[in-house]
C-alpha cells in the first residue's frame, strides 16, 4: 500500500473543517503561535480517575506529519482549496513544542494532559488525529486499571482484539491494557510492535475438529508443550476437567505439563469450585484455572467475592469497547494566539485560558491530597505534571519503554486514596483553580466583552 493512502499515516485522516480553517488562516496570514490544550471535561459515570496513555503514538504522528504528492493532488482535484493553501501544505511539517503528562499518570477533569505550541496552521491541523489517538488509549487504560484494582494478584490478559472497533483500536487496546497492569494480550502483533507479551492457547473449534476431547487435549499438549492450557467447556465442563486430571501425569512425563484449564461459559463460580475440587482430588493442585467469557471488572470482582478459585482472567469485549463508558468528553481547545490568552465561553463548555500547569500535592501519608490548576509561570508547591516532550518538532528523549510506564502507574496508584481505587463511585480529590488563573479568565472576559461591543462596520 502506498504511504500516501495509508489511513493511519495520512494527514487526510482529519475532519474537513481543519482544512477549511487552514484555508482561512493561510489566506489571512494568520500563522502566529497558537497554544492548544487537550483535556477531558468530566469523568464518565463510574470512573474515579483517568490514566494518561497514548503519548508515544501522538508524538510519532507529529514527527511524521507531511502531505505527500498524491494527497496534494487529491485535495486539488476536489476544487475546495486554492493553490496558496496547497503550496503551504506541500511544505508543512510540525515544528512546534509539546508538553504532556507522562503516560501512566493519573489525572482528573479539566487538567490538560497535553499542550501544543506551534504556528496556528500546524497546531490546528493536528487536533482531530491527536484526540483520536489519545482518547482511545486514555479510555481503555482507565477501564483496564479497574480490573487490575479488582484483582491485583491475578493474571489478567486482554482478549478483546476481535471485537475492538478496528485494527488500530485492537492494537491500542493491547498497549493500553498492558500499561494498566495486564500481563499481556492475545494480539500477536502487539508483541511484535510494542513488546506486549502474547497469550493464547486453543479455541473450541480445535476440540470440535477432533473425534474425541481427550485426543484434542493430547494433540495440543504435544504441539505446545510449554503452553498447555486446555479449554474444557466445549461439551461438558466437569467431564473435561476429569479427562485433564486423568491425563495430567502422563502428559507431564512426556514433557508437556498442564499449566491450567480454561472455562469460557456457564456459572463460573460454581464450575470453578467443582473443577478445582476435581483437580485437587486427583493430586493436581498445581494446575490453575483461567476464565474468560464476557468479563469485566465487575464480573471479576463478583467472582472473587464469591470465593471462585480462579487464577487468571481473559477480559475482552467489554474492555476493548469500554462498553459501560464508550467515550470521553475529550477536547482540544485554543488557549492562546499571537501572545494573547483566549477562552471559550459556551454554556457547559467554558475553558480556562492561557498556558497551564497542574501541581500535585500529597498529604502527610504520601496520598494524593489535591491538584492545583494554574498558569504555567505561577509556580506552586507540589509536583508539576506537565513535562516538555518535544521542541521544534523533535522529541526531547527516546520513547519510554512500557515497563517504565507501568512502574509510574504503580506509583500513582499507591498514592491514590483507597476510596478512589474501589469500583464504586467516589468523590475525586479537589482540583483547585489558582487565583492567577481566575484573574486571567476575568481579564479575557473583559477584553472579549469590549471586543463584542465593537461590531464590524461600527468603526470610522
Amino acid at each position: 500500500m502506498s504511504r500516501d493512502f495509508d489511513p493511519l499515516a495520512s494527514p487526510l485522516l482529519t475532519d474537513l473543517y481543519q482544512l477549511t480553517m487552514l484555508q482561512g488562516y493561510v489566506d489571512q496570514g494568520m500563522t502566529d503561535t497558537a497554544v492548544f490544550e487537550l483535556f477531558v471535561r468530566k469523568l464518565p459515570e463510574g470512573r474515579n480517575f483517568l490514566v494518561a496513555a497514548g503519548l508515544e503514538q501522538a508524538l510519532e504522528f507529529l514527527e511524521n506529519l507531511r502531505f505527500g504528492e498524491a494527497e496534494i493532488a487529491w485535495l486539488k482535484s476536489t476544487g475546495r482549496f486554492n493553490d496558496h493553501l496547497l503550496d503551504h501544505l506541500a511544505g508543512l511539517r510540525f515544528t512546534g513544542d509539546v508538553q504532556a503528562m507522562p503516560e501512566g499518570t493519573v489525572f482528573f477533569p479539566d487538567e490538560p494532559v497535553l499542550r501544543v505550541v506551534a504556528p496556528m496552521p500546524e497546531a490546528q491541523l493536528v487536533e482531530s488525529r491527536l484526540i483520536n489517538i489519545l482518547h482511545l488509549q486514555i479510555l481503555l487504560a482507565s477501564k483496564a486499571v479497574r480490573s487490575r484494582l479488582a484483582a491485583p494478584d491475578k493474571l489478567l490478559v486482554d482478549f478483546g482484539m476481535r471485537r475492538a472497533h478496528g485494527a488500530e483500536a485492537g492494537m491500542f487496546a493491547a498497549r493500553a491494557t498492558y500499561i494498566a497492569g495486564f500481563a499481556g494480550s492475545s494480539t500477536v502483533l502487539a508483541e511484535q510492535r510494542y513488546g506486549v507479551p502474547a497469550f493464547g492457547t486453543m479455541a473450541h473449534s480445535f476440540v470440535q475438529a477432533h473425534d474425541s476431547e481427550t485426543l484434542a487435549f493430547e494433540h495440543f499438549a504435544r504441539s505446545q508443550p510449554d503452553n498447555v492450557v486446555l479449554l474444557i467447556d466445549t461439551y461438558d465442563t466437569l467431564a473435561g476437567a476429569r479427562k485433564v486430571a486423568a491425563m495430567a501425569d502422563r502428559l507431564k512425563a512426556e514433557g508437556c505439563p498442564v499449566k491450567a484449564v480454561r472455562l469460557d461459559s456457564g456459572d463460573l463460580t460454581a464450575l470453578s469450585k467443582q473443577v478445582r475440587r476435581i483437580l485437587d482430588d486427583a493430586g493436581h493442585p498445581e494446575i490453575g484455572i483461567f476464565c474468560s467469557g464476557n468479563l469485566d471488572e465487575y464480573a471479576v470482582r463478583d467472582l472473587l467475592a464469591a470465593g471462585a478459585p480462579i487464577d487468571g482472567f481473559g477480559i475482552g469485549t467489554r474492555l476493548d469497547t469500554s462498553n459501560d463508558a464508550p467515550y470521553l468528553d475529550c477536547a482540544y481547545k485554543l488557549q492562546e494566539y499571537a501572545g494573547i490568552a483566549r477562552r471559550k465561553r459556551s454554556t457547559g463548555k467554558a475553558t480556562w485560558p492561557g498556558r497551564k500547569q497542574v501541581y500535585r500535592q500529597l498529604d502527610d501519608d504520601g496520598r494524593l491530597r489535591r491538584d492545583i490548576l494554574t498558569l504555567e509561570d505561577d509556580t506552586q508547591a507540589g509536583q508539576p505534571l506537565l513535562q516538555p516532550v518535544m521542541r521544534n518538532g523533535q522529541r526531547l528523549a527516546p520513547p519510554e519503554d512500557l515497563a517504565t510506564i507501568r512502574a509510574r502507574l504503580d506509583a500513582e496508584l499507591a498514592r491514590l486514596p483507597d476510596a478512589l481505587k474501589r469500583l464504586e463511585p467516589a468523590t475525586p480529590p479537589e482540583v483547585v483553580v489558582a487565583p492567577a488563573l481566575k484573574r486571567l479568565a476575568e481579564e479575557v472576559d473583559r477584553r472579549t466583552a469590549e471586543t463584542r461591543d465593537e461590531e464590524p462596520g461600527t468603526r470610522n
